[in-house]
């Protein structure tokens, strides 16, 4: 067939030069013309001026000016010693549309024309339109789609243009009626097709796709399968061979593998072989395939990425190590050899930065921990780029490697990074169950003209609370990353609504602190700060007349009422000192998958506050996968709280004059909630305090229910305590359909905690528990949080408290 096609090309070239005898071209005269430039055309034209032209020297000029793809026809004359070229030019693209595609990306689609030459203003040639239709039908049919249609429909227009509409009619993909593996012995079908990406329908299928054919789902199940047997000691394990086959209606598709299982074997002996650069005993520690251990392909694997990693992090970042197992299937034992090519050792000559169109270099520089000039390290290459993640200002962050021209110890890393948008202009609304309805408002830019400096000023204002901030923060005041920040802030909170379950009082507090970020290594960072704060108090107190009559009930616990009186003051005046201390090795920041944070902070009202204490609170997560997309995520949480130096200037109901002061109340910690022990209301675990007196003018006690007999409240207040504890075990699930794991998470989860009145109060018994489902959503309008829990372990007085279904979403998180 080719050589006819191309007698039948060779035919019309010689068809298209017209019989002349040699001549010397004294001019050159291009006909036909209307988009092309005739300069266009003599660029490619292998014939100029002062040439002389035969028709072999003809005939190569128009096969020149064909594989241009810009013309239909090309024909060459001649008028006296002027070459006249007669061209018609192929219609070009005005309008290319594409109906029908929802397995592949519009995006994708055009990308991929485009490379073949089909696209809006591009020259059309039908060849190629063929091309695209054949090539599209593959694509369609490696994703089980063998219903697909595709119709290329091209309407002529004026000036010598098409218009091209591609109709995609994809169908069904094929569901997989049966898979049959055959030879196998060891193992059932259930054990050796537990990984399979395919599956036959089951009532699961809805959600995971499994029972969908794919060739691509397919090659990976037979390499799971030969890694399953090679991970178990069958060396020679093999899939002699697959068939698939389909449904005369393309609705079915039915697999069919036939294995050799073999023999398990034993490895006799372990060799490193070549330029080992390291001490043998140090790479054998990296071994993790065992003299006279069963033969295990996924060891092996791992020791050659162990070995290669290893080196890398020494300047050896071309690194080869290659396992050669040989095997004696007598004795059914393998010899197994890895020869180790380090290659040259290199170093960084340069870091190129592309995309930051608004980051400065030197902003993304300093983040850099692989230096120029220096050993190129593969650790400090990856810690780059998580601490580039961590900046917030890019979606994306990829660095390459590549050799230097006319080199072989130097490389150029080229860190690649798509911005998105550091700053917002916000206005939102929102919806808490615990604070209502959320109005909000917010500037905030996290890489201020470029700097990688932020600041943010917000409002908001809900039911019970009020307030307005401003922060500004500098990470690099100095070189090594000291950075500095203030905020002022003012609040106000009135929790005075007699139908409210929260304790009664209202607070107006106004602060400023500067504090400093202090790195102690690429994972650590100490965080030291000062600040002033005043918070005026009002308590809703009980009234009397002129004769002692009650005027106006109490609505505030009485306790809370005299630690007040005993302190003597309404209104706090505190200057505090914060020093804190964390530890992250997390490998993302709204979804990571593995890693953790532990932290440790401490604020302390100095010496000369209205009341003198310090509060501790400390926190370690982490997260493991676990295989198959589902990540381990464990988070345990103390806070304790405790005053110091201080007397009591008055005696009121239980606080005696001249005894230490007790933790204030308006600093205590709480439990429950959407994001602590969730199923129970937020702050309302812990101890809680009845409003009235008894017959005895005593302060009312709730009894087992939770309920104050005689009180103004049908229930007891949550008041919170100086101690809380929080242990929670969550289960991040994959979720097939979800391609972008930080738009959204689904986890099922374990709380278990409480707020205690102090630490001497701790009781495990009184410790509270939920599960359930929680579901976090990056919502347009803005972070959504819904969890349905289950309270597992509570007592009678929890259950007014107690939520199945909870949410929050909106701007102010």
């Amino acid at each position: 067939m080719k050589r006819i096609a191309a007698l039948i090309l060779l035919a019309s070239l010689s068809a298209n030069v017209l019989a002349f005898e040699p001549f010397v071209v004294s001019d050159i005269r291009i006909d036909g013309l209307s988009r092309i430039s005739a300069g266009t055309v003599l660029n490619y034209l292998p014939v100029n001026k002062g040439d002389r032209l035969t028709s072999d020297a003809a005939q190569r000029a128009i096969r020149a000016l064909y594989q241009t793809k810009f013309f239909s026809e090309v024909e060459i004359d001649r008028e006296g010693d002027i070459m006249v070229i007669k061209v018609t030019e192929r219609p070009s693209i005005a309008k290319l549309t594409l109906r029908g595609n929802k397995d592949i990306k519009e995006d994708d689609l055009r990308k991929g024309l485009k490379e073949i030459g089909l696209s809006e203003g591009e020259t059309f040639d039908r060849l190629s339109l063929d091309r695209v239709q054949q090539e599209l039908i593959r694509q369609y049919y490696n994703r089980g789609k063998y219903n697909v249609s595709v119709e290329p429909h091209v309407t002529n227009l004026d000036r010598n243009r098409v218009a091209i509409d591609i109709e995609i009619r994809e169908g069904k993909v094929a569901k997989i009626k049966e898979i049959n593996i055959v030879g196998n012995k060891a193992f059932t079908d259930k054990e050796i097709r537990k990984d399979f990406e395919s599956d036959t329908s089951n009532w699961m299928s809805w959600y995971s796709k499994d029972d969908q054919y794919s060739r691509e789902k397919l090659s990976g199940d037979l390499e799971k399968l030969q890694s399953y047997y090679m991970d178990r000691g069958y060396a020679d394990f093999g899939v002699d061979s697959t068939q698939v086959s389909i449904a005369p209606d393309k609705r079915e598709m039915y697999i069919a593998a036939a294995v050799k299982e073999g023999e398990i074997y034993t490895v006799s002996d372990i060799h490193l072989l070549g330029d080992l650069v390291l001490p043998e005993e140090t790479l054998r520690q990296l071994v993790f395939q065992k003299k006279d251990q069963t033969f295990n392909r996924k060891a092996i694997e791992a020791s050659s990425d162990a070995i290669k990693s290893i080196l890398a992090s020494i300047g050896y970042a071309f690194a080869k190590v290659t396992p050669v197992p040989k095997l004696d299937k007598d004795k059914r034992t393998v010899d197994l050899t890895f020869y180790i090519e380090p290659g040259k050792r290199v170093y960084v000559r340069r870091v190129v930065f592309n995309g930051n169109t608004r980051t400065e270099d030197d902003v993304m520089r300093r983040e850099m921990r692989q230096l120029e000039g220096s050993w190129y390290s593969q650790p400090a290459i990856d810690r780059s780029k998580i601490r580039l993640q961590h900046l917030g200002y890019f979606k994306k962050v990829d660095i390459d490697k590549k050799l230097v021209p006319g080199t072989e110890d130097q490389v150029d890393l080229t860190v690649k990074v798509e911005e998105q948008s550091a700053g917002s202009l916000m206005f939102g609304v929102g919806y808490s169950q615990y604070s209502g309805i959320i109005l909000s408002a917010s500037v905030s830019q996290n890489n201020f003209l470029g700097t990688g400096d932020s600041f943010s000023v917000s409002a908001q204002r809900s039911d019970y609370v009020t307030s307005v901030s401003a922060t500004y923060f500098n990470p690099y005041l100095t070189d090594n990353g000291i950075g500095i920040g203030y905020n002022a802030a003012y609040s106000k909170s009135d929790y005075g609504d007699a139908n409210s379950d929260f304790v009664n009082f209202t607070s107006s507090q106004k602060s400023f602190s500067a504090f400093l970020n202090i790195p102690i290594t690429d994972f650590d960072n100490l965080r030291a700060g000062l600040g002033l704060s005043s918070n005026k108090i009002n308590l809703d107190y009980q009234y009397y007349d002129s004769t002692g009559q009650i005027v106006s009930q109490s609505l505030s616990p009485q306790a809370l009422i005299d630690y007040q009186n005993a302190i003597g003051h309404k209104t706090i005046h505190s200057w505090t000192g914060q020093l804190g201390w964390t530890h992250d090795t997390r490998n993302g920041y709204w979804a990571p998958t593995r890693g953790g944070l532990m932290s440790l902070s401490t604020d302390i009202a100095l010496p000369g506050s209205t009341v003198q204490y310090y509060k501790i609170f400390g926190e370690a997560n982490h997260y493991w996968p676990i295989g198959r997309g589902f990540v381990l995520y464990l988070d345990g949480q103390v806070g304790y709280g405790k005053t110091y130096g201080q007397e009591y200037d008055n005696s009121f109901g239980d606080y005696i004059k001249g005894q230490k002061i007790d933790f204030p109340f308006w600093e205590n910690y709480y439990s429950g909630g959407v994001r602590d022990v969730r199923g129970f209301q937020d702050n309302t675990l812990g101890p809680k305090l009845c409003v009235g007196l008894d017959a005895n003018n005593k302060p009312l006690k709730p009894d087992a229910d939770g309920r104050c007999n005689g009180g103004y409240y049908a229930y007891a207040q949550p008041v919170g305590g100086a101690f809380k504890v929080l242990g929670t075990a969550q289960v991040f699930l994959p979720l097939p359909f979800l391609k972008d794991v930080n738009t959204a998470r689904v986890s099922w989860f374990l709380d278990v905690g409480n707020a205690y009145k102090d630490y001497s109060s701790f009781k495990a018994s009184d410790l509270r528990a939920s599960t359930g489902l929680s579901l976090q959503w990056q919502a347009p309008i803005g972070p959504l949080i819904i969890n349905f829990a289950m309270p597992i372990r509570s007592k009678k007085e929890d259950r007014h408290y107690e939520e199945r279904i909870q949410f929050t979403f909106g701007s102010q998180f």
